[in-house]
């Protein structure tokens, strides 16, 4: 199999998305209230149904401007810091996407990259601080190792779905730099993040959009 994934493919797999972050409405919610102030899970669930909402007109702009009106979306709907770091992603993600037309496996690795490190700079943040960015990091080094390895594009994408599990998992044992929870006596150790869970959705989702597609 190989990777080919067009405007329209990407705006399914949002809608993928959007029904696995509906179904784990009371997980994500539980999560948050022990880290955090509860509302991870309504903010990026509204986010993600004004993605839907658009869905038509999404489905026919080239990949730059469909990743420049996603990040526009997220950062209008999603609220708090997520919004912000979501739309940053996807703003620096429609950089390496400019001119093409397809998404193949290294320009997926590409887009990958380009949001963790949108992510980062926005939020002066890196992994070890117990947030997203520990799952799209071990997602992407995981990524990576396959492409150096020559892996084919199902196991690369295998691979990053391993990493981003790793990667969510990772957070349980870390100590909060950023957010609510690091105002915790406990720093949230022993708790997932819930930002780095619902990360992990998302890329869980994309890797079995495309196996199943292909």
């Amino acid at each position: 199999m190989k990777i080919y994934l067009s405007s329209a493919d990407y705006v399914e797999y949002l809608s993928k998305v959007a029904a696995v972050i509906k179904d784990h409405k009371d997980y994500i919610t539980m999560l948050d209230a022990e880290t955090g102030d509860g509302d991870h899970w309504v903010n990026l669930n509204m986010g993600f149904d004004k993605l839907l909402d658009e869905k038509e007109a999404l489905k026919e702009m080239s990949l730059t401007a469909m990743f420049k009106k996603i990040a526009i979306i997220l950062m209008s709907t999603i609220g708090g810091s997520s919004g912000v770091l979501y739309g940053s992603a996807y703003l620096k993600a429609s950089q390496v996407v400019d001119g093409k037309s397809k998404i193949n496996a290294f320009l997926l690795k590409e887009i990958l990259k380009a949001k963790l490190d949108g992510i980062m700079e926005r939020g002066k943040a890196k992994p070890g601080f117990k947030t997203m960015i520990d799952t799209l990091y071990r997602a992407l080094e995981y990524m990576i190792e396959a492409f150096n390895n020559n892996a084919s594009d199902r196991e690369v994408l295998l691979a990053m779905k391993k990493g981003a599990e790793y990667g969510m998992n990772e957070t349980a044992q870390m100590e909060a730099v950023k957010g609510r929870a690091c105002y915790q006596s406990d720093k949230g150790i022993g708790k997932l993040d819930p930002g780095a869970v619902t990360m992990y959705y998302q890329l869980e989702a994309l890797a079995d959009y495309i196996l199943e597609k292909s």
